[in-house]
């Protein structure tokens, strides 16, 4: 009985692709059934049909699950990390590097907005229709930054109620990010200052902290799937038809976005002494899933896990910088884009012309004033708080929300990039960054594995072992 069953050999296990090959897969899978439910056409009253439906109910329910994680994440992460840096002498030049560097990389963005807006001039001579012309539903303000500093409730929720053609109201909750962080450095700062008595409360929220990113990690794996509902709903309510009209524009947003993400930000990271290619491959899980979600807050958990298990950052240091990252870090939204939009629509309104204090006004408000649509919602807002700072028409929005979503894939993700690159530089400038896990291969999940070692190689650990005496392989155990 014991010879026959050593003798069984084992079942092999079902191979699955690496993470990043399956959400590729899901965005060519996306795009096949997006234009096959633009095929099938809408049903009845221009109601979407039955495949369209079932995209956008994938995509809605992948993009709900990730935001559902963002304020329990940001609490416990903001007061764990707030307790860590009990023994940290250099908090506060961390968090003052943090703020230069993020001037330093949109200063760069907003000036390659600025001249491509100059060279390529996407506003004249556009065919777009100037029936499209309307005042915009809402605008960004420094006072809407100012009062979203202030929490409302302690949750930080804000109740928005909406009325239908029909004449129903229909109420959601959203939360507002800025205010969360704000009151997570209060109790995590209360907590330190409490001192022994608090340490249960530290402790719980450590604990606690682990429980929401092993969730997470689970809803990380989804994302694939979510893929194909995002993108192929994209593809259904959008197409791509609208670019027509607009198409010299799109492409002078989407040149600059490549600038910056293919040759500037390797360019920072070899400066620094990073391979831009570890960076890539360490960053791509965040940013393939801002491209296809369109939300760097609902991106946020990944490009946390990317910048610690990845990048190297340390975790006292990333639970501040990438949440504070995710509602000021903004070189697709807040610079690219602002710049070459303002420019297209001075250009294509008759009478208007920029000079040098307008351009000059551009940069201030992308590299400062990204901080002012902290709390409010998307570019648009950011477009808005830029037009009405150089007096151009604010109806001039219309123009271009025909594009909008299609520009917003590509705004997205080079946000998140930027979002995970520079924690890594202002780690490695400060020596606190893990370099082998920065270097280390990534395993088929997209992630370098949580057991990686932090030694340069194999030698260095075999010769610890040595050193202490322990047999090679229990070290590990």
């Amino acid at each position: 009985m014991s010879a026959q069953t050593a003798t069984v050999k084992p079942q092999r296990r079902l191979r699955l692709p690496s993470f990043g090959v399956q959400v590729l897969l899901g965005l060519v899978l996306g795009l096949v059934l997006g234009f096959a439910a633009l095929r099938i056409g809408p049903v009845g009253d221009d109601g979407p049909n039955w495949l369209a439906v079932t995209l956008q109910t994938i995509g809605g329910t992948f993009v709900s699950l990730l935001k559902t994680v963002v304020p329990p994440l940001i609490i416990l992460a903001v007061i764990s990390s707030i307790a860590n840096l009990r023994n940290v002498t250099n908090a506060a030049r961390l968090a003052w590097k943090t703020l230069l560097w993020f001037a330093i990389t949109a200063l760069i963005a907003v000036g390659i907005g600025i001249t491509l807006g100059l060279v390529v001039r996407p506003g004249v001579n556009s065919s777009v229709d100037p029936g499209t012309v309307a005042e915009p539903s809402g605008s960004g303000s420094w006072l809407a930054f100012i009062e979203s500093l202030v929490p409302s409730n302690f949750l930080g929720l804000a109740a928005n109620t909406s009325a239908a053609d029909d004449g129903t109201l229909s109420t959601s909750l959203g939360f507002n990010v800025l205010q969360l962080i704000v009151i997570a450095i209060v109790l995590g700062i209360a907590a330190v200052k409490t001192g022994k008595a608090a340490e249960p409360f530290i402790s719980f929220t450590e604990s606690a902290l682990q429980v929401v990113l092993k969730a997470l990690w689970w809803i990380i794996r989804l994302a694939p799937i979510g893929t194909v509902g995002l993108l192929g709903n994209a593809v259904y309510s959008y197409g791509w038809t609208t670019i027509g009209a607009l198409g010299k524009y799109t492409l002078t947003v989407y040149l600059g976005l490549a600038l910056v993400l293919f040759v500037v930000y390797p360019v920072l990271a070899r400066v620094n002494g990073l391979s831009p290619v570890k960076y890539f491959t360490g960053a791509w899980p965040a940013i393939q899933l801002a491209f296809v979600s369109r939300s760097s807050m609902g991106t946020m958990p990944v490009t946390q896990r990317v910048a610690e298990q990845n990048l190297g950052v340390p975790r006292y240091y990333s639970a501040f910088a990438v949440p504070f990252g995710a509602t000021t870090k903004m070189d697709g939204c807040a610079a690219i884009y602002p710049a070459v939009s303002a420019i297209f629509i001075a250009q294509f309104f008759p009478d208007i012309s920029l000079g040098i204090t307008d351009y000059l006004l551009i940069v201030f408000v992308s590299v400062i004033g990204s901080a002012a649509t902290a709390g409010t919602t998307g570019a648009t807002v950011m477009l808005t708080l830029t037009l009405s700072t150089l007096g151009l028409p604010l109806e001039g929005v219309g123009l271009l929300l025909a594009v909008d979503p299609i520009l917003d894939m590509g705004r997205t993700a080079v946000n998140v990039a930027g979002q995970a690159l520079v924690p890594a530089i202002v780690a490695k400038r400060e020596g606190i960054l893990d370099l082998a896990r920065y270097n280390a291969p990534r395993d088929a999940s997209g992630f370098v594995p949580l057991d990686t070692p932090a030694a340069e190689d194999a030698d260095v650990e075999a010769e610890v072992e040595e050193m202490a005496k322990v047999p090679a392989g229990t070290a590990k155990e």
